[in-house]
């Protein structure tokens, strides 16, 4: 290396586009969500109705995210998610094209909205892969939270937009606008980013090796090798995920975060508006806080999941975060369904928003840590589970609120989230998938039942 060559910071751009990219998909997620009371009077639908509609997304999201995430560590997180981006961009679109007289429009939405989420299953399990690659291990809690505060980008940023073309443009307009952003943000990925940093041109001999001294040694050595691809890459055997107590409490776990933060996504803006009383213009802005919340929580979140890792270990700073927030939003979520305020309601249940976010790194940091080279299946497994939670959100939420009333239904996701907090305590970061040790300092230790676990440098 030449002294004094300046270090590049590709990594870190990179992670950026993946937040665009992040808020550009729960863009096309949460419009409908926006659209929903238009769609609902021009096709003579009802809630429960809707609820298929936005539950379809879900479980086609939900159905391919192992597809996705085994895609992504076969073939690369770039090729896989820009195909990703192109896909749901059509299907986007498609949306505005179900013509209003049309017989059989409720399965029409469905379908297109079930294969619109399939697209969308690869962003996250390729995300991560691309964290596993690029990331070293103490800057992967900062990483998630930069890539997940594009959830609260994207979703927040919809209620105003989609508001606006609604009103200026009609409803059909706001998915067409919809589509042509995440195509033109799915080309600059494809341009900019590579699977490796040795692939990419722009990465400085100093910042490759400041990533390949933080990887796991497997990951290391995967990338140094002359041999290094895609294909060439050890995957964990499907027999040994499934078997693991770590992947199934992360899963759980991921499951009733999903359902919680699929309340906000489809059904928060029409609660204010329905049932708090608020009208459009109030329901947007208000509907904007949970989401402003999670961008914020998300940042907040990977920051100190980084530093307590660091300091006491990742049993802290991965586990014990993830517990402590999702415990916390359950509290804020029970009590904001009380409040009769409108105004003071969304506030409180932003913030329960908001301390349900503050665990979102520790899900993808963790399963990063863990899975190595198959770090996209087994975040894609992991992300089923939340997204298996998400579609029984859209239908049953709106169910349980009309036979006992919305402060049920929020009473079930603070259930959750405390259920979600206890997941989390029978997981033990140490336990790795791999047979993978640390860079710096290598060192193994045994469990008390006397398994073999791989120390991971943090």
């Amino acid at each position: 290396m030449v002294t004094g060559e300046r270090t590049s910071r590709v990594r870190w751009f990179l992670v950026f586009w993946l937040f665009v990219l992040s808020a550009v998909s729960y863009l096309d997620r949460v419009n409908i969500s926006i659209a929903g009371g238009a769609i609902v009077d021009a096709y003579h639908l009802t809630d429960v109705q809707l609820g298929r509609v936005f539950s379809a997304l879900v479980a086609g999201y939900a159905v391919f995210q192992t597809v996705g995430g085994h895609l992504a560590d076969r073939f690369g997180p770039r090729r896989v998610l820009t195909g990703g981006v192109v896909w749901w961009g059509i299907f986007t679109a498609l949306t505005a094209l179900v013509p209003a007289d049309v017989r059989g429009a409720l399965w029409l939405f469905v379908a297109v909205r079930f294969l619109l989420g399939a697209g969308e299953a690869v962003i996250y399990p390729a995300a991560n892969q691309f964290v596993t690659r690029w990331i070293p291990v103490r800057e992967r809690g900062i990483a998630n939270g930069w890539i997940f505060a594009g959830v609260g980008a994207g979703a927040g940023l919809t209620p105003p937009l989609i508001t606006y073309l609604m009103v200026h443009y009609g409803w059909r307009s706001s998915f067409w606008a919809c589509a042509a952003i995440g195509l033109l943000a799915g080309a600059v990925w494809f341009i900019a980013a590579r699977d490796t940093p040795g692939e990419h041109p722009r990465v400085s001999a100093s910042e490759l090796a400041a990533i390949q001294s933080g990887l796991s040694l497997q990951m290391a050595n995967d990338q140094s090798s002359p041999e290094a691809g895609d294909r060439n890459r050890v995957l964990v055997p499907w027999r040994r995920v499934v078997r693991s107590r770590e992947v199934w409490a992360v899963t759980i776990s991921y499951f009733c975060y999903g359902y919680v933060a699929w309340i906000f996504f489809s059904w928060f803006y029409r609660y204010l508006a329905k049932v708090r009383g608020l009208d459009l213009k109030a329901s947007a802005f208000y509907s904007m806080l949970p989401f402003l919340a999670m961008l914020v929580c998300c940042l907040l979140g990977g920051t100190i999941n980084d530093r307590l890792t660091q300091w006491r270990g990742p049993r802290l700073g991965r586990c014990g975060l993830a517990a402590f927030a999702m415990g916390v939003a359950g509290i804020f979520i029970a009590f904001g369904s009380q409040v009769h305020s409108a105004q003071l309601a969304s506030v409180v249940l932003a913030g329960g928003a908001g301390a349900l976010y503050l665990s979102q790194s520790s899900f993808w940091s963790l399963t990063a840590d863990i899975a190595g080279g198959s770090a996209g299946s087994v975040s894609g497994f992991m992300n089923m589970g939340g997204q298996i939670g998400g579609a029984v959100t859209g239908s049953l939420t709106p169910w349980i609120a009309a036979r006992y009333g919305w402060t049920a239904s929020f009473l079930v996701a603070a259930a959750l989230c405390l259920l979600g907090a206890v997941g989390w305590l029978a997981v033990d970061p140490l336990n790795t998938l791999t047979e993978a040790r640390s860079v710096d300092p290598p060192a193994q230790r045994k469990s008390a039942s006397g398994r073999s676990r791989s120390a991971i440098d943090y």
